[in-house]
């Protein structure tokens, strides 16, 4: 089994072992040992959480830098439609698109008309008798990998098309490689422009069987600064957006769902709410829903680590940037579902909370647990080390840490041993 590539990383030296990056991961997946947070890269499913937290600096998420479309022939920039909400008074998309081809790319191929092509897939997917519902949108990361990780009875609802950063690849390639039939596939270079490390991961590792057309991923605020001084409203943009109202709507939460035309959905952001919703659709609570739509990103894809701006005022920007553009600009003849937009295999279940192979030693281990954990104060302080009691007795059973190391049962301990403490050598039960 490959190693799974994380985007999100840890800068140690900037790390106080504060534990406030662990008391907002939404996986357990950090502990602080040793005055220093740890993310067990099982766990971590690149959601950004702790990046968003912290106050140090000390989480960052790893990305390509732009400078390195210079080593390819022919570069292709794919901007994800949160990039348009982070420029002030902004009134087409052209000049962001113009700007793009200024700092050094020779195509740009916006992953909002792939948005338009993956909502009138979905459409169609819908219309299926035989699948299961609600189905979940693949088109965050962090939730498809969560559902992989925490939620395996739902892994059938997980809607098998692929994003639109993939059908936009896929397709800007084909569309160069047309225009260009001298140049190779290595030669061209599909750089997607991106708001938050997950797509990074994504790109990097695949899902399933699949692997990303997308050569490198940048950040959007490396990219924002560079267009800032490129950008110019004095001359006439030498290129058309593609994208329509549907397409460039996929940056905020409710983007995607409201394109299918369909009263029968729901659509919530921020990691909490996502995995709120998850459980309710796990224990059979949401049954009237036809698709449900996850971000993990407050107010979706504007509201990445990434991004520049606040994800209120992008998401104003994009109302006003909606009203001058057509509802969709992808034909009829485009509205199909071809075979290679699907998901040919979903990666294996791999439980977060596994303790053993074997079932009998399973559910030893969980019996020690819970005797643990009715031992401690149950306050969920942290200071252990662990994000709650019952991950820190869990730590413990599987021996990466100590019962001493609880700091409020330890000051019990310390305090009965001072109250019996005999400077003659005596104790209280020996009096």
């Amino acid at each position: 089994m490959n190693k799974y590539i994380h985007s999100v990383v840890l800068d140690a030296e900037k790390c106080t072992g504060c534990t406030t990056c662990m008391k907002h991961c939404p996986t357990e997946a950090i502990r602080v040992r040793n005055g220093c947070a740890e993310i067990d890269a099982e766990r971590c499913i690149d959601c950004g959480e702790c990046i968003r937290h912290c106050t140090h600096g000390a989480k960052k998420s790893s990305y390509d830098s732009l400078d390195k479309i210079q080593q390819y022939k022919y570069k292709i920039a794919l901007p994800a439609p949160a990039l348009f909400a982070q420029f002030d008074h902004l009134d087409e998309l052209d000049y962001v698109l113009q700007g793009l081809l200024d700092i050094g790319f020779d195509d740009v191929f916006e992953v909002a008309r792939g948005a338009e092509l993956v909502s009138a897939y979905t459409r169609l997917y819908l219309q299926n008798e035989h699948i299961k519902k609600p189905v979940i949108s693949t088109a965050c990361p962090v939730i498809a990998r969560l559902v992989v990780l925490r939620f395996p009875y739902l892994k059938d609802n997980l809607i098998p098309l692929l994003p639109p950063i993939e059908i936009a690849a896929s397709m800007a390639r084909e569309r160069a490689m047309f225009k260009h039939p001298e140049l190779k596939k290595e030669d061209i270079c599909v750089c997607f422009i991106s708001p938050c490390p997950a797509k990074v991961s994504f790109v990097r590792n695949g899902f399933g069987d699949y692997k990303s057309e997308v050569d490198i991923v940048v950040s959007m605020s490396e990219v924002y600064l560079k267009l800032v001084n490129a950008m110019s409203r004095e001359k006439n943009p030498g290129i058309s957006s593609e994208a329509g109202r549907i397409g460039l709507s996929w940056a905020m939460c409710g983007g995607e769902a409201s394109a299918l035309f369909n009263d029968r959905i729901i659509a919530a952001d921020g990691i909490e709410n996502i995995i709120s919703v998850l459980d309710q659709i796990e224990d059979g609570n949401i049954s009237s829903v036809d698709f449900v739509e996850l971000n993990a990103c407050p107010g979706g894809c504007v509201g990445g680590v990434l991004a520049m701006e606040n994800p209120f005022i992008s998401k104003n920007r994009l109302h006003t940037l909606r009203r001058y553009l057509p509802v969709s600009q992808v034909k009829t003849e485009d509205s199909f579902i071809p075979e290679d937009a699907f998901f040919s295999a979903l990666p294996d279940y791999n439980p977060l909370n596994r303790l053993s192979d074997n079932i009998g030693e399973s559910m030893r281990l969980m019996a020690r647990i819970r005797a643990i954990t009715k031992e401690l104060p149950g306050i969920d302080c942290g200071s252990c080390g662990a994000p709650s009691c019952r991950a820190f007795a869990e730590d413990v059973v599987l021996g990466h840490a100590n019962q001493n190391d609880c700091i409020i049962a330890y000051k019990d301990i310390i305090k009965q041993y001072i109250e019996n403490y005999d400077p003659e050598g005596k104790t209280d039960d020996s009096q």
